[in-house]
């Protein structure tokens, strides 16, 4: 990582750090807490649509699925200091992982176009399994968990700085993907399966590690939103416009980069708050859903990063030529002479 990049990340999260000490109001603080939800979902979802470019469309199905671990685990509980559940995400992400591991040993063995029918199966198989098993998740009614015993006035904090730590962690998997020999696996993947299976890469392996990294993160996130909200009901729990977030997200930002999915979350989950706030539970953010991927499609299709990115690079490398051409272009006196000719210092001939 370069030292202006490290400088970036370190005043993003110095910024994100601060923010809850600056006295911001409770509304506030919510809408911050669902935006570090999505920039961590999408970045831990863009190691497998973005790196290894296979689009999971089931990636809500495993928040739900981490949501109703954390609740079997302390339901009925007394919670002494509130925090007891945040030490339970490890088990939460192993528990999701393993979950994954041979979804996607099974299903990763196709196209990524089939893949990704498959994973939206899988979403709707998960919650229609949630509302029917009402011994176990209490169906429609709902999973009630313990209310922890935080401040009022500092009650978002707790959740807050949990979230942050889990962005940094998912960003921090994300650097060290783009710069292993993982990520060089998923992108020759991505950009030619039979050839990247030709040279030695372990196509499969990969793909289902990334997987479960990846549906774990989520369920980490699911876990925290579920203790958060105190209640759980399955049509919240596993919405597919979790996964449609998410997606446009990455693709907003920029697929395959560490900065991508994390400046799509800002911009659209704080577009989606801030509309919830002001209009109500009227939906109209789904038309900024659908106009934001109108814009990608025609305006942005690799991405604001990417998009950047190729922009600056060709300044640069303009400003270069320019430089080049000045410094070699010959002056009045080197131009050469023909016989019989006198060039004299201020360009003129005789």
């Amino acid at each position: 990582m370069t030292a202006r990049g490290l400088a970036r990340g370190g005043g993003l999260f110095v910024v994100l750090i601060a923010a809850p000490l600056l006295g911001l109001e409770h509304w506030v603080l919510n809408m911050l807490i669902f935006t570090l939800m999505f920039a961590t979902m999408a970045s831990a979802w863009n190691l497998v649509g973005g790196f290894a470019g296979y689009p999971s469309l089931g990636h809500a199905a495993f928040f739900g699925i981490g949501a109703y671990t954390l609740g079997f685990m302390i339901k009925g509980h007394t919670l002494a200091t509130g925090y007891e559940p945040f030490l339970l995400l490890p088990v939460v992400f192993l528990v999701a992982a393993l979950i994954g591991w041979p979804i996607a040993a099974l299903t990763m063995r196709i196209r990524a176009d089939v893949f990704a029918i498959v994973t939206i199966t899988l979403l709707f198989v998960v919650q229609t399994l949630l509302f029917n098993l009402n011994s176990i998740t209490g169906g429609a009614q709902g999973l009630a968990l313990p209310i922890p015993p935080f401040p009022a006035a500092t009650f978002e904090r707790p959740y807050y700085f949990v979230l942050v730590a889990l962005l940094a962690a998912t960003m921090g998997i994300t650097w060290y993907v783009m710069r292993s020999k993982l990520g060089l696996s998923l992108v020759a993947v991505r950009a030619d399966e039979d050839k990247a299976r030709g040279i030695g890469v372990r196509v499969t392996g990969v793909k289902v590690l990334a997987f479960c990294v990846s549906v774990g993160i989520v369920a980490v996130v699911g876990a925290v939103w579920a203790y958060y909200e105190s209640f759980i009901y399955p049509q919240f729990a596993v919405d597919p416009l979790i996964t449609i977030a998410i997606v446009l997200m990455t693709f907003l930002g920029g697929r395959a980069t560490l900065w991508g999915p994390v400046i799509g979350a800002f911009i659209l989950e704080l577009g989606q708050q801030y509309l919830a706030y002001h209009l109500g539970a009227s939906q109209f953010y789904l038309i900024t859903y659908a106009l934001v991927f109108l814009v990608i499609m025609l305006v942005l299709p690799r991405g604001i990063v990417p998009t950047i990115g190729d922009r600056l690079r060709r300044r640069r490398r303009a400003r270069t030529v320019d430089a080049t051409d000045g410094s070699a272009a010959p002056g009045p006196a080197a131009l050469p002479a023909s016989a019989g000719t006198v060039v004299l210092p201020n360009g003129g001939r005789v």
